[in-house]
């Protein structure tokens, strides 16, 4: 063998040896580590329950006016739209007629009660003569009968001129109730009369307000047993309600449910609950739409989970993840039938000290080892943000 073919050897062989020691130097493979996961531990406690439920407001009162006395509306002393006091003067008609009328009824009663005197003396005078025989019976009952005739025409005369002052006093046309205004029908010039079909203007009282809520009988007859066998209790804060207007706010006033109506809507199945509310800057106006918040009671034991920690199996059945002894993975099917505020409400499948997965990967299959860890702070507002230079003294 040449020495070229001995330097290949060697340095073949020098080759093979320093691969070989590095291939005993690589460090073995670390197992891989147990995925995370966040926990929340299940309670029992008492849980509030609310309903969301669609509703529209109506006036407490409300008061068509119409005139009870004919004529010319002479002068509207109120401003369309404003708030009115019950009593307060909102239409003068033409008071010329009824005055004539009225002092025509006095004229009236005068002559009536003059003629009762005239009959009174001409009926004494014959019972006096009557036992001396200078008049017949005839002509006694007869004064006696004008007596009576004239007291009664005084009585007649007497409720005409009541009714022509009481007209006169309707030809001020005034509030009914308290409360606001619409738009006038008539204005001044107009003519009316008596008890006409078209009103005058109408007056809804505002403050406090209804709002009417429509509740499907099934809900209805839902909560009425879930409150017979003992599942919710019932406080006295059950019948409160709170509002959110069209536009998604909160209204500042709680209200109180007043009456359930005691028939079914066969239109629309559901029943109408009445609630009052406080209504003290005119915010809620009749007709318009809301939502009503209505206060069902609470459950004395109840269990919430977070919505993001339930999720759903092939057949739409709703299922949590559950860590169980040796830390593994769990998958257990719950009963969520309504949800309270951001969570679900489970009233199966899960009891006290069960530990519910709220973070973590959601791929990882029942029977995996995971590594329960606290929840992540978050992050102080700006943080990882540099520091602005301080300002400097001239």
């Amino acid at each position: 063998m040449n020495p070229i073919q001995w330097l290949g050897l060697a340095v073949s062989a020098a080759f093979l040896l320093a691969a070989g020691g590095c291939k005993d130097k690589t460090p073995p493979a670390r197992a891989s580590a147990a995925p995370e996961v966040v926990v929340r531990t299940v309670e029992l406690r008492a849980v509030p329950l609310h309903t969301e439920l669609p509703g529209r407001t109506s006036a407490t009162m409300v008061a068509e006016v119409r005139p009870q006395v004919g004529g010319i509306i002479r002068s509207r002393p109120f401003t369309e739209g404003s708030t009115v006091k019950a009593g307060q003067v909102l239409y003068e008609i033409d008071p010329a007629p009824l005055q004539a009328e009225v002092q025509r009824a006095e004229g009236a009663l005068a002559s009536a009660r003059a003629s009762v005197a005239a009959t009174r003396a001409t009926a004494e005078r014959y019972k006096a003569l009557l036992p001396q025989k200078a008049i017949s019976q005839q002509e006694y009952d007869n004064a006696a009968a004008a007596y009576e005739q004239a007291q009664a025409s005084v009585k007649v005369q007497q409720a005409a001129l009541n009714t022509a002052r009481i007209n006169l006093q309707y030809a001020q046309v005034r509030a009914p109730i308290a409360g606001r205004t619409s738009r006038s029908a008539v204005t001044p010039g107009a003519l009316v009369s008596a008890a006409q079909a078209t009103p005058l203007l109408t007056i809804s009282q505002l403050d406090p307000i209804y709002v009417d809520i429509a509740q499907s009988s099934a809900e209805m007859l839902a909560l009425r047993k879930a409150l017979a066998a003992g599942k919710l209790d019932s406080t006295p804060d059950s019948q409160r309600v709170s509002l959110l207007l069209e536009d998604g706010s909160h209204y500042p006033h709680e209200g109180r449910i007043q009456l359930t109506e005691v028939t079914v809507d066969p239109n629309s199945g559901s029943v109408t609950l009445r609630a009052r509310f406080p209504n003290p800057e005119g915010l809620l106006l009749p007709g318009m739409f809301v939502r009503a918040v209505v206060n069902e009671g609470s459950t004395p034991q109840g269990i919430l989970v977070p919505q993001s920690a339930v999720a759903r199996d092939r057949r739409g059945n709703p299922v949590v993840r559950v860590v169980g002894e040796g830390d593994k993975l769990e998958l257990r099917p719950v009963v969520t039938p309504r949800t309270a505020g951001t969570d679900w409400l489970v009233t199966e499948g899960l009891k006290a000290g069960d530990r519910v997965v709220v973070e973590g990967n959601r791929e990882l299959a029942a029977g995996t080892q995971v590594k329960v860890v606290a929840p992540r702070e978050p992050a102080a507002p700006g943080a990882g943000r540099p520091a602005a230079a301080a300002s400097r003294a001239p």
